[in-house]
């Protein structure tokens, strides 16, 4: 049989390919958060170098990274998962905006009792930059004040009457708010709950509203101004402004004391 017509007689055996460490060809880039978070640098990502046609910044452009808000904000909330997009490469920094938030599986259930009704309502709202946000709510019915019965059911108009008034709050907040203001109400996370508890109690009275759900729908043309300005440096943080006004004074008292010595 001729070689050529059999490939496999034209390999030699024993030959192995070299094996080669994949993160050799990476780069790594810094994560920024945008302007409504305390905590700009959140972490690093990696891509392969640029390599003839292939560009590595096209390939960091539109990751999804997903975080907590604890880590944002140096808060205790860390059932709060916050997810940003990479919208633009600036050097090494990766500069994101708000893609959407969620909720941990463990908070959720802490709400769940027996002998109460459970309401989802969820609703389109836009804000006054043109962004698109789908919302979910989950609300939980309580005890009224001189209630004798063991449950706390919730009649089907109720429900619906319930569902429009949150979807009312909703739209009402997300017209008069750009993204930046309404994630700044998200991230609070008393602020929703306190107006739906409050707008539904004549209704039928609610023992927990939460906000379960943010997703991104639809952005408007991407403008890279706009997204500089939510990377701007905001200043000091706090913690090293409080530093810094000790150590001027403590400074002043040492300048005041060598002042008396030498008098």
């Amino acid at each position: 049989m001729a070689i050529g017509k059999n490939k496999k007689l034209g390999k030699k055996k024993g030959a192995k390919k070299k094996v080669q460490d994949p993160f050799l060809r990476k780069e790594w880039y810094d994560i920024k958060a945008p302007a409504p978070f305390s905590v700009r640098y959140i972490g690093k990502t990696c891509v392969t170098r640029t390599t003839g046609t292939r560009i590595a910044t096209d390939y960091l452009k539109g990751r999804v990274v997903e975080t907590s808000l604890a880590d944002l904000n140096n808060t205790q909330d860390a059932w709060r998962k916050i997810k940003l997009c990479v919208e633009d490469i600036e050097g090494r920094n990766c500069l994101t905006n708000f893609h959407g938030l969620d909720m941990t599986r463990d908070k959720l259930c802490q709400y769940i009792r027996k002998w109460q009704t459970l309401i989802d309502a969820h609703c389109e709202v836009k804000t006054q930059d043109g962004y698109v946000l789908r919302v979910f709510v989950t609300a939980f019915t309580g005890r009224q004040t001189s209630q004798l019965a063991k449950t706390s059911y919730a009649q089907q108009q109720q429900i619906k009457l319930i569902r429009k008034k949150i979807v009312e709050i909703l739209s009402k907040e997300a017209s008069t708010s750009s993204l930046v203001d309404l994630v700044a109400k998200l991230n609070h996370i008393d602020q929703f709950p306190k107006l739906i508890l409050k707008a539904c109690q004549f209704i039928y009275p609610l023992s927990a509203a939460v906000i379960r759900k943010v997703k991104t729908l639809k952005k408007p043309k991407f403008d890279v101004t706009k997204l500089n300005e939510l990377h701007k440096d905001t200043g000091v943080k706090p913690a090293t402004v409080g530093k810094g006004k000790k150590g001027d004074a403590a400074a002043g008292e040492t300048a005041d004391t060598g002042n008396l010595l030498n008098q």
